[in-house]
């Protein structure tokens, strides 16, 4: 068979005539279908366009907080305490993120992350924002922009700074990653230092990068800088001192608090063992702790000031009053008073003086139970300290009512109940003061303040006279003696507490004094806990710091010498009794 061309042209069913309707009819549903799209385009972008721009709006236009600054915290001259600054912070956006193999290991490596967890980042692909890496170098964040991967961007972040160091740490504490006060003044004062953060609208592109700023929305409030009352200077030489007298001695931490008598400023409040808040890693409770505030003991023979200070202003003794205390052994209620060694017949002052046990004894019971239990309470003992700082302790004073005789004797002395260091050397303001207990602040003050009269200015003076007599020849702390300033002060040596009874070879040695002696100006305390190099007393370990840090806060504050600059002989110091 052979083939045969066919010829289309000639078809019968081309040659057919087709219905006029029909054409009109495609030419009808065609221009229908136009008309149908302009009005649907003039609904879309005319008339309903609501939707579609919030559509529009949540796929390309972010929201962007432009973070506030965290105000700063200085000391009392404007030095800075802590600050913050500009780091960049690495994101990504598991939704739209580029999950090439290659870069996803290059952007592990860039952020010196383990691949897997990169990976574990980024697994939930719902997700619109997830941090990488916060708080990176400089190098970091170029590394990954010269990646130029699809959902991964850097943000600016503040970052906490402590120029101080450890010196100043307990005072200041620190904040978390998210700039939230954890500890100290940081979280004393949040509400102060936390600023508002701000925002602003930007258009990002398919690769999820701004490329249009819309404006601010709101703009951010700064937080408010804080000045303390902290003098830097003197901060940091009696944190040393005290680090230095912890390690020399053996001991397992210490505190020191200086407070000016004339306007209630806490100059210094320092801890050790101690820790750096710009490397807080591996911490431990025990450096965390604010001891001065926190950690409470039985205050020992610092208590007897406030004891005769009461009796003198009820006319009970006088300075020169004879005490008898005889052998150095006193039988009360079938229980044992001790002194370190016989002093006999001695007098008010010297009762103070050589530390004697007896004679504090003897003088308190002279008065009801009340009545020492409500100058104990007038200095603040058993009340948690009315400075505004986390953690601050109440200690223990029981009611007066619950004392048997021996407790009253013993409280005497300083057992039976508990204070902080910051307790004790507040307390020891109402001999500095003409008797008045004045308030405290952690924030600079300078103007004078007044306070709340506990004892007469007559006995306050003569109880500094008796403290004045401590740090002399025959008193249990000349090694508090101080170059060129007068100083008086109190000793105190006590048993640790532990479990039901007292530990038999763990102290606390203290001292807390006044300086210069005539016109105070400042109240140091210092409390070493657990010295084990052969010496424990106060007036051995602690008394030393007392004097370098009375001397060089003294300095600091432009206070003049009252006494002749040159060497001092240091007499052998009364053992004090506890």
């Amino acid at each position: 068979m052979s083939r045969r061309s066919v010829q289309y042209t000639s078809s019968p069913l081309l040659a057919s005539k087709t219905p006029i309707w029909r054409s009109q009819f495609i030419v009808a549903a065609i221009a229908l279908g136009f008309l149908g799209l302009v009005v649907r385009a003039a609904y879309v972008q005319v008339i309903d366009n609501a939707f579609f721009k919030r559509q529009g709006t949540v796929r390309f236009v972010r929201s962007v907080d432009i973070p506030a600054d965290r105000g700063k915290i200085l000391d009392r001259n404007g030095a800075i305490l802590a600050s913050s600054v500009s780091m960049p912070s690495i994101f990504a956006s598991p939704e739209e993120i580029d999950r090439d193999p290659n870069k996803i290991k290059a952007l592990a490596k860039a952020v010196d992350m383990p691949l897997a967890e990169l990976q574990a980042k980024i697994k939930n692909e719902e997700k619109g924002f997830v941090w990488l890496k916060r708080m990176v170098d400089d190098a970091v964040e170029q590394r990954v922009r010269d990646l130029k991967i699809k959902g991964v961007g850097v943000r600016k972040e503040y970052k906490r700074i402590y120029p101080e160091g450890e010196a100043v740490a307990h005072v200041v504490g620190f904040t978390n990653i998210e700039n939230e006060g954890q500890e100290g003044v940081e979280l004393t004062f949040e509400k102060e230092l936390t600023g508002r953060n701000g925002s602003r609208r930007v258009i990002n592109n398919r690769l999820g990068q701004a490329v249009e700023d819309m404006g601010e929305i709101r703009a951010p409030v700064d937080g408010q800088d804080l000045q303390l009352s902290i003098d830097s200077k003197i901060q940091y030489f009696a944190y040393q001192k005290l680090k230095e007298a912890v390690i020399d001695n053996k001991a397992s931490a210490g505190s020191v608090v200086v407070l000016d008598v004339n306007t209630g400023e806490v100059l210094a409040l320092g801890n050790y063992p101690s820790f750096v808040p710009n490397n807080r890693v591996n911490l431990s409770g025990g450096q965390l702790r604010n001891r001065a505030l926190t950690d409470t003991f039985e205050p020992g023979s610092t208590m007897k000031p406030f004891v005769v200070g009461l009796a003198l202003e009820r006319g009970i003794v006088h300075p020169e009053t004879i005490i008898q205390t005889g052998g150095g052994k006193y039988n009360l209620y079938g229980h044992t008073i001790s002194d370190s060694s016989a002093h006999g017949a001695i007098s008010v002052n010297e009762v103070i003086q050589k530390s004697s046990n007896i004679g504090t004894v003897k003088i308190s019971l002279q008065m009801q139970p009340k009545d020492l239990w409500e100058i104990f309470t007038q200095v603040g003992f058993g009340q948690k300290p009315q400075v505004p700082f986390p953690g601050a302790v109440s200690g223990k004073l029981r009611a007066y009512k619950t004392w048997r005789p021996i407790e009253q004797a013993t409280m005497s002395y300083g057992y039976g109940l508990s204070v902080s260091l910051f307790q004790l050397a507040h307390a020891y303001t109402i001999f500095a003061r003409e008797g008045q207990l004045i308030p405290v602040s952690l924030l600079k003050k300078d103007e004078r303040v007044e306070g709340v009269k506990v004892i007469g200015a007559q006995y306050s003076s003569e109880i500094r006279s008796m403290l004045h007599m401590v740090a002399g020849p025959g008193g249990t702390a000349p090694k508090a003696q101080t170059m060129g300033y007068s100083v008086g002060g109190k000793t105190g040596t006590a048993h640790k507490v532990e479990g039901a009874g007292y530990a038999g070879h763990k102290y606390r040695g203290f001292f807390v004094g006044i300086a210069p002696i005539e016109k105070p100006r400042i109240v140091v305390a210092v409390m070493i806990d657990e010295p084990t190099n052969g010496r424990y007393f106060g007036g051995d370990v602690a008394a030393p710091v007392f004097s370098q840090t009375v001397q060089q806060t003294l300095r600091v504050m432009g206070i003049q010498p009252d006494m002749s600059v040159k060497p001092q002989v240091v007499a052998k110091a009364e053992v004090e009794s506890f």
